[in-house]
């Protein structure tokens, strides 16, 4: 088995103390328990496996920059990476305003750099003049070479495939070291769900939230009175405040007729005058979507009209009103992540869902189900026990990417009890019976046994 990095203790004045005593903030009772699990399996001689989950705006970036200082304490580096160039950017801003003053060098890696620019990067890596590397997909590529890589963080982690979160892991293992693995994910995981399909991770959870959050009401409305809801967008116009309306598709499909980001946008800037409109969607280029936010950010945008791409990593605080049209179409989960773009400042925040039934006389019972949820609960836990109900663990869990569920007769649900029992006995069976397990796992995964650790 592969060793874990060697971290030897950093006294008083470390840079992980530095760090905790400059934050802004206190952290809540949640953040400071996960913090002092983390910390314990990065001391230990064993790689760490873990999954870091918490519900939107719970704190999880605080908790993994706290993780890396712990690393690089001890002359390590430590990469973060993230699915979308939105997502990597905020991670990135806020690592080097919290990092930066304290003497760390925080590298940033992505696809769409020059040429020029991505050699220096590469350059600070590889020398490991960069401790802390944050990026997309680019920083898993044959010429990204760390000098010592102590912890991979991947956040969202459920929106990389299994092979790229074990190419992250995997940039050291020729020299019989493997990095310490901690992955991130905003979408809760019933207990019964996490014991099976996580079985082999440790799970943190944050279940607070940090105070002064205000509670989103959500409100499910038709299509038909799409007016009403452009009047109320005026009335948070009017006290300052900003909003997201967000649509599914970029332009018009003939099988779902959705009406596209590109018309919503040109209806409500022809509605709405004197305010200025953004849009934002996945085919823009990258400088046009981070002007885009850049204005949002700074106020100037009133309005932005956006595809799905502002599901993760988007903060901020005046942002008080989200739309999200056609929400019959979106999945659970995604909407709750949708709807944490708000409520995120003092001001009370609302979230509305327009739906729409076309022919129908009335929404189907899945999609009629998902909504009822969003009305009554803002608990992700909640949210994603009701989702789970709904769609049956293998949709949940995207099991579908890597081919088919792992379970092949049990239930998650009914068999939670058993569950519980074969992941007390796992442990036995490892200790005991080493053999017999070895023999068991090669019956039951044959050459996959890695990606349990995906």
């Amino acid at each position: 088995r592969l060793r874990a990095p060697e971290l030897i203790g950093a006294g008083a004045g470390s840079l992980w103390e530095r760090l905790l005593a400059a934050l802004p903030f206190q952290l809540t009772a949640a953040q400071q328990r996960v913090v002092a699990e983390i910390g314990h399996d990065i001391a230990r001689p064993v790689p760490m496996h873990r999954l870091l989950q918490g519900d939107v705006g719970a704190g999880k970036t605080v908790v993994a920059a706290l993780a890396a200082a712990q690393c690089m304490d001890a002359g390590w580096q430590c990469a973060l990476m993230a699915p979308t160039e939105i997502l990597a950017t905020q991670h990135f801003a806020k690592l080097v305003e919290w990092l930066q003053p304290l003497g760390v060098t925080v590298a940033w890696l992505t696809g769409s750099q020059r040429a020029g620019e991505r050699r220096e990067i590469l350059a600070l890596i590889a020398s490991g003049q960069a401790a802390l590397v944050v990026g997309t997909h680019a920083l898993i590529q044959d010429k990204v070479q760390f000098h010592k890589l102590a912890l991979a963080i991947i956040d969202e982690q459920h929106r990389f495939g299994v092979a790229q979160r074990l190419a992250l892991r995997d940039k050291l293992t020729s020299q019989g070291v493997e990095p310490h693995l901690l992955m991130m994910t905003a979408t809760p995981i019933p207990r019964t769900l996490a014991m099976s399909y996580y079985a082999d991770l440790d799970v943190s959870t944050i279940d607070e939230l940090p105070p002064g959050r205000t509670p989103i009401i959500t409100r499910v409305v038709n299509e038909a009175r799409r007016d009403e809801v452009i009047a109320r967008i005026s009335d948070q116009l009017a006290q300052g405040r900003q909003i997201y309306w967000v649509c599914p598709l970029i332009e018009e499909s003939e099988a779902l007729d959705l009406r596209n980001a590109t018309e919503t946008h040109a209806q409500l800037s022809a509605a709405l005058p004197g305010v200025q409109v953004g849009l934002l969607h996945s085919r823009m280029t990258s400088p046009d979507k981070k002007e885009v936010m850049r204005l949002f950010v700074a106020g100037q945008i009133g309005v932005l009209v956006s595809t799905t791409v502002i599901e993760v990593g988007v903060d901020v605080p005046n942002a008080s009103l989200m739309v999200i049209e056609h929400a019959e179409r979106f999945g659970l989960s995604q909407l709750h992540q949708l709807r944490g773009r708000v409520g995120r400042g003092a001001a009370a925040s609302a979230c509305v869902l327009l739906y729409a039934t076309g022919d129908a006389p009335r929404l189907g019972e899945t999609a009629r189900e998902r909504l009822k949820a969003m009305a009554q609960t803002n608990d992700g836990f909640e949210i994603a026990r009701r989702d789970l109900e709904i769609r049956g663990p293998g949709e949940f869990m995207g099991a579908r990417q890597s081919g088919d569920a792992m379970l092949r007769f049990a239930d998650v649900i009914a068999d939670a009890r058993l569950l519980d029992w074969a992941r007390r006995l796992a442990p036995l069976l490892l200790d005991e019976h080493p053999a017999l397990a070895e023999q068991h796992v090669l019956r039951w995964l044959g050459g996959k046994a890695d990606y349990l650790k995906a």
